[in-house]
């Protein structure tokens, strides 16, 4: 009683499907054995090297052989194998070598041989066929030679290289960049902001329709002032205190008014008040010391 489930034949089939010789091998027997044929195979150049043997001539048949084994592998449609080559020879007893011998003398251990190109599924077929099942474990199939699996991975690196390359100068480009057009950016931004700061503090300094007053002026308006409150305070000074505190301020007032340039219209004036205000200075002095 055969103990080959369901769920077994589909996982020979799926691994058939990712590419795997020895799976390809068992559906290609069991499909193939009523007709006396038995199948050997490996992958060797990206082209399935197939072995058909059979007792005799008349099951080896060329055309009948390639059609059958065409339509099994298209059915399967195996992962990356699109080439393959198939064999047909008598039974022989040597096994291990088959490959070796047929490839070095065809001639002589060689009924027949074809080269078939399989047809691919239609893109949304192997899509579909994908999605429904999941990667089975390795990306190549068996027996795939080391040739093959240095020119995928030499492949991958020189993807992973390129990327590296094209960031880096990508890198190089952003720096270069910055370093050539930041710097001017920045100076002119700089000077603009040299030319703007003068304007705000000239701008800042001198009011809106106003010029800036003459020092002069200034010396002879605080002396006014100072004078005119120094005047207010004496009316209700009472104590020595008071009168050196005015007498102070009124040397002050004088010594403002002796500050005006002989250029100012106001010149005359400030000559005169130097003495008047000096005058009160003194006889605040002379009054102080008389309380004394």
């Amino acid at each position: 009683m055969s103990t080959t489930t369901l769920t077994d034949v589909n996982d020979v089939f799926g691994q058939a499907q990712e590419g795997s010789v020895a799976a390809i091998i068992q559906i290609l027997n069991e499909r193939l054995a009523d007709n006396g044929i038995r199948t050997r195979a490996v992958f060797i150049d990206n082209v399935l090297q197939l072995l058909c043997e059979a007792p005799t001539n008349e099951q080896l048949e060329k055309s009948v052989v390639v059609e059958n084994i065409r339509k099994i592998l298209e059915t399967i449609s195996p992962r990356r194998i699109r080439r393959v080559k198939i064999n047909s020879r008598l039974v022989q007893e040597q096994q291990l070598l088959w490959f070796e011998e047929i490839n070095r003398d065809p001639d002589n251990h060689l009924l027949w041989a074809e080269m078939i190109t399989l047809k691919q599924p239609h893109l949304f077929k192997r899509v579909a066929r994908d999605f429904r099942r999941p990667k089975m474990r390795g990306s190549m199939p068996e027996g795939a030679s080391k040739s093959d699996l240095r020119q995928r991975k030499s492949f991958l690196s020189g993807i992973i290289g390129g990327l590296s390359v094209a960031l880096l100068v990508l890198g190089v480009s952003i720096w270069a960049y910055k370093q050539r057009f930041e710097p001017s950016i920045s100076s002119a931004v700089g000077s603009t902001q040299d030319q703007v700061a003068p304007d705000q503090t000239a701008s800042d300094e001198a009011a809106p329709d106003q010029l800036p007053l003459p020092e002069s002026y200034d010396s002879f308006a605080r002396a006014v002032r100072i004078a005119e409150q120094s005047a207010k305070d004496g009316i209700v000074a009472q104590t020595s205190a008071d009168w050196l505190s005015l007498a102070a301020r009124w040397q002050q007032a004088s010594d403002l008014m002796a500050e005006v340039p002989a250029s100012d219209e106001r010149y005359a004036i400030a000559q005169d008040r130097i003495n008047a205000y000096k005058s009160n200075s003194e006889s605040l002095l002379k009054k102080a010391r008389q309380v004394d």
